[in-house]
């Protein structure tokens, strides 16, 4: 029983495939071929019977041989042709056979006469053996006065007769039966490999290996598409695997960090190593490390729910510069230490924008805390840009600037860069949540540049529709 579902090699498909494609249409060309090859035969050899008769007539018109006519058609072989010999009668106009290039049977006579029905042309009749036979008649005339008649004859199997060219045709249809093979199996093999050389690099990945070798060299566009495509997602897939087991050692830590803290510092307000003020102290530092994982916590929950659309977006039609002077008083509010200059530049004019304030604020606080992580002291500008359908808020810091190898990360959920893994604590969620919080409300945040001049965020919101 044959499997329905029977998996086989991309070479061996291939080639069967086109092998059936190419056999069925050489047999469509082989029959077609052969059809127009038995009838253009048929054809040219009627043509030329008839030109046979044409030739006789004029002989025996012919008034410069007088004594021509016995010769001329005794000369049997000058009427052989190649692959057909004709029988040719000459009669008179009461059918009694006057001459022949070959002898004549007795019972032919009476069948000869039967032909002659007065008119010139070619005649299919059957003859007592039920075998096909065509004739070509034409008028022998002197002087206008009917003489008698030119008849050649032969049978139907004989002018259809092509074996010659059935064999070389048989012969080309199986030399390009036997090419197009070889065209088709070394193509289909160039194909098949790199295919089969990626299907090998995606078990090496499913293992966990993604020291991967493809080759580089196919001329097809798609295939080299294919392969480099492949190729580079196998890289961007080991970077991430490696991020990712980083990424979950440091959220480990950076859990137990706090966790580790307060344990301790209650341990020593418990047992009382620590008294009165001290053990007040104690406590407040156990309170702030409390806060920090509470925060911590805070986010991975608030991503999570975002990536799964599980928190409800308020939109409200609000007064950008009035948005963006809350957020920045907000922010400052929140700061125990003013070593960072905030300069805004808003709108002459106010425009109204489509938000959730809430999420704009949070957007906001992130974007100035990455700022103040990246400089000691230094000045944050917040820009406000009418783009027409929108509004872009830049904001830049004059910061160290984000290194250029972790520049196409920082979105990424979990990801921190080198410079920040071990001197800030964090679970690298802060500007992957900010991103999924604006593109919730219609908007985007993307990065626009970041060099150690300082970096460079773009915020787009939408502006409010009016009716």
């Amino acid at each position: 029983m044959f499997q329905k579902n029977k998996r086989i090699a991309l070479l061996h498909y291939w080639t069967s495939r086109y092998l059936l494609t190419l056999f069925i249409g050489l047999a469509i060309i082989s029959l077609i071929s052969a059809a127009w090859i038995r009838h253009t035969t048929f054809e040219n050899r009627l043509e030329m019977m008839a030109f046979l008769a044409d030739e006789t007539v004029y002989r025996l018109t012919d008034t410069s041989e007088p004594n021509g006519i016995p010769g001329f058609i005794g000369d049997r072989e000058r009427f052989t042709m190649r692959e057909i010999d004709p029988i040719l009668y000459v009669v008179d106009t009461a059918g009694n056979i006057l001459t022949s290039n070959r002898p004549v049977p007795p019972d032919r006579v009476k069948n000869i006469a039967s032909l002659l029905d007065g008119k010139e042309g070619i005649a299919k009749i059957t003859d007592e053996q039920a075998s096909i036979q065509y004739v070509v008649k034409r008028k022998i005339e002197s002087n206008h006065k009917l003489m008698g008649w030119v008849l050649v004859m032969e049978k139907s199997d004989n002018l259809t007769r092509v074996n010659q060219a059935y064999g070389q045709l048989a012969l080309l249809i199986g030399a390009l039966a036997v090419l197009g093979w070889i065209a088709i199996y070394f193509l289909s093999k160039r194909l098949a490999y790199p295919i089969k050389q990626v299907a090998k690099a995606a078990k090496q990945v499913q293992e966990g290996n993604y020291a991967i070798d493809l080759p580089q060299d196919s001329k097809e566009e798609e295939v080299y598409e294919l392969v480099t495509s492949f190729e580079n997602m196998a890289h961007k897939l080991e970077q991430l695997e490696k991020t990712r087991t980083e990424l979950l050692a440091g959220v480990t830590h950076e859990l137990k960090t706090p966790v580790t803290s307060i344990s301790g510092l209650l341990q020593a307000v418990r047992d009382g190593v620590v008294t009165g003020q001290d053990a007040k102290e104690f406590i407040d530092m156990a309170m702030v490390e409390t806060m920090k994982m509470k925060t911590m916590v805070g986010d991975l929950l608030a991503f999570n729910q975002f990536a799964v659309d599980a928190i409800p977006v308020k939109l409200e039609v609000v007064n950008v510069n009035q948005l963006l002077r809350d957020a920045v008083m907000q922010w400052k509010g929140m700061q125990e230490e003013e070593r960072v200059d905030v300069q805004l530049h808003l709108l002459e004019q106010a425009v109204m924008v489509q938000a959730d304030i809430v999420r704009v604020q949070q957007i906001m606080t992130n974007l100035f805390t990455n700022a103040k992580q990246a400089m000691d002291n230094g000045t944050i500008t917040i820009t406000v840009m009418d783009q027409g359908a929108t509004l872009a808020i830049v904001v830049k810091d004059t910061g160290d600037g984000i290194p250029l190898e972790d520049q196409a990360f920082i979105f990424e959920r979990f990801y921190r860069g080198e410079n920040k893994k071990y001197t800030i604590r964090g679970l690298g969620l802060g500007l992957p949540l900010s991103k999924m919080m604006a593109q919730s409300i219609g908007g985007d945040l993307r990065l626009i540049e970041s060099d150690i001049s300082g970096t460079c965020f773009e915020f787009v919101l939408q502006k409010a529709t009016t009716l």
